[in-house]
């Protein structure tokens, strides 16, 4: 007579294929949280970058002030020390006197609003860029609620150029908090 073949497993050895499944999983879910983390910066950062090459090539193109400038509304710049984490707009700026102020003749080229958990701040209260003239320089820092070490820079120079890093325009670390 033939012996008779088993199928399925025992408990003993479902309990061990669970409970490693389980340590797998466990030891996965803070390395996933850190990679979403990473592509929420990533994301932010280049969404940044784009608007500020946006705002200059605008700038060119109607040769004219175009003001890159945080916002809470997505219709009105915020004032000095806003979190650049509840958005920007990019606009074109038709009165030189004041081109960090938004009136209503003028044109609102784009408004970005990031999904980006940690604080963005700059050390300008808005990016103005002209055409053959000097624009605003500064840096804006993207500040992650894993630590400084995370924390990223966007530095603008006087011509316009964005450039990242992970240290200050300086060199020094990034100060965030």
């Amino acid at each position: 007579m033939r012996p008779v073949a088993q199928s399925g497993f025992s408990a003993i050895e479902l309990l061990v294929v669970i409970a490693v499944v389980a340590i797998l999983f466990g030891a996965g879910i803070p390395a996933f949280n850190g990679l979403v983390q990473d592509m929420r910066r990533v994301t932010a950062v280049n969404a940044l970058v784009g608007h500020v090459q946006l705002a200059r090539s605008e700038a060119a193109r109607r040769n004219a002030a175009v003001t890159l400038c945080p916002t809470v509304d997505g219709w009105q710049c915020a004032g000095s020390g806003a979190n650049w984490a509840r958005g920007w707009l990019v606009f074109a700026a038709q009165h030189p006197v004041s081109p960090t102020q938004l009136v209503s003749s003028e044109h609102i080229i784009a408004v970005h609003r990031p999904r980006y958990r940690g604080t963005i701040h700059s050390n300008r209260q808005a990016y103005v860029f002209r055409y053959g003239l000097r624009g605003t320089n500064g840096s804006l820092f993207f500040c992650d609620p894993r630590g400084p070490e995370q924390a990223r820079a966007v530095i603008i120079s006087h011509t316009g150029r964005p450039r990242t890093s992970t240290r200050a325009a300086g060199g020094a670390p990034i100060a965030c908090g």
